[in-house]
């Protein structure tokens, strides 16, 4: 709901939601976002709302956690697309096995072997590299599968 930060000479105060809230002015959510939450580095009792507002804006804060409401970022709201290369598709598409797998992927997983592809310098590299992921995606691995594997075997 909210979150309070105490240090030697100030505090601060932050809603998590107070874009949602009506209580907070208009003023303070047009505001470029403060560090110090929506009240700034509170230093008195003067920096705060008066006792009234501060209830309306808890009893808010409080209803918007109860009925779960959710702030919607706009960049969540957009879904990413991808281009794939059509070299890319069209030897992907010569191993089925290999196309099941790359459905499989998310979006950032393709893009980092479309990308480690892409970013060959000589033809010879590319297709070297095109061939090492056509045989990694069949295998169901991820482009940097081999850091995963060593950082999950160093922390288990």
């Amino acid at each position: 709901m909210c979150s309070f930060a105490a240090f030697k000479n100030h505090c601060a105060l932050n809603f998590w939601k107070a874009s949602l809230i009506k209580s907070i002015t208009e003023e303070q959510n047009t505001l470029p976002k403060k560090s110090m939450g929506k009240f700034g580095k509170i230093t008195s009792l003067k920096d705060l709302p008066s006792n009234k507002k501060l209830n309306q804006i808890l009893i808010e804060a409080m209803l918007l956690n109860a009925t779960a409401t959710k702030i919607i970022k706009n960049k969540l709201a957009i879904k990413e697309s991808l281009e794939i290369p059509d070299y890319f598709i069209k030897r992907l598409k010569q191993n089925k096995r290999a196309v099941i797998e790359f459905e499989k992927f998310s979006i950032s997983n393709k893009k980092e072997y479309i990308t480690w592809v892409e970013e060959a310098k000589t033809e010879i590299t590319k297709q070297i590299r095109l061939e090492q992921s056509i045989a990694w995606i069949t295998e169901g691995k991820h482009r940097n599968w081999k850091y995963m594997n060593k950082y999950k075997s160093e922390n288990e």
